[in-house]
C-alpha cells in the first residue's frame, strides 16, 4: 500500500529569491498587505498574515541585482494565496485595479475564483478564495471536475457594493 500523506499537512511557507527587497516589499508588504515579522540582516525579510512566523521569506542570498528567472525553464510556476471569503478577493483586486498593476490572468475553476499576476521578480502570484466543499463541481462520479473559465470581473466587484 502506497503512503498518503494526513489530510491535515499544510504547505507552510514560500522563501523567495528576489532581486531587491524593498522593491519587494513594495508589492508584498504596501500592495497586498502583508506584515514585516522579522528581518535577517539585510538580506532577508519575513512577512506574514496575522501574525504567523512568516508566510512569504524574501530574500538575496543568490540573487541580489540578479535578473529574473526564465520563464521557460524550470522552477516556481507561481505562489498561490488563499484569501478567506470572496469580499477579500474583490477588495484586493479593486486594489490592484486602483494601482494600475498589470494582471496576466483572471479565472474562475470552479472550486475558486483566481486572479493572476508577477511580482517585481516575475514570480508568479495566484490570489484567490475557495467556494465551499459542498458547491465544488463534480462528474457523475463524483470525482472533481475544475475548468478554466473567464472570471465574473463585475460579479466579483459587486462584493463591495460599488456595481449594481
Amino acid at each position: 500500500m502506497s503512503y498518503i500523506i494526513p489530510a491535515s499537512t499544510r504547505i507552510g511557507h514560500v522563501h523567495l529569491k528576489v532581486a531587491d527587497i524593498p522593491r519587494s516589499l513594495k508589492f508584498y508588504q504596501e500592495l497586498l498587505g502583508f506584515q514585516i515579522m522579522q528581518w535577517y540582516g539585510d538580506d532577508a525579510v519575513f512577512v506574514s498574515a496575522g501574525g504567523y512566523h512568516h508566510h512569504i521569506g524574501l530574500n538575496t542570498w543568490y540573487s541580489k541585482n540578479a535578473p529574473p528567472a526564465l520563464q521557460r525553464s524550470a522552477g516556481l510556476f507561481h505562489t498561490a494565496i488563499v484569501y478567506p471569503t470572496r469580499k477579500d478577493l474583490a477588495f484586493i483586486l479593486k486594489r490592484l485595479l486602483d494601482a494600475a498593476y498589470p494582471l496576466t490572468g483572471m479565472s474562475d475553476h470552479g472550486v475558486s475564483e483566481a486572479l493572476y499576476m508577477n511580482d517585481p521578480d516575475g514570480n508568479g502570484v495566484e490570489l484567490y478564495w475557495d467556494r465551499p466543499r459542498e458547491e465544488w463541481p463534480r462528474d457523475e462520479k463524483g470525482g472533481l471536475r475544475m475548468v478554466t473559465e473567464a472570471l465574473n470581473v463585475r460579479a466579483l466587484l459587486a462584493e463591495l457594493d460599488q456595481i449594481q
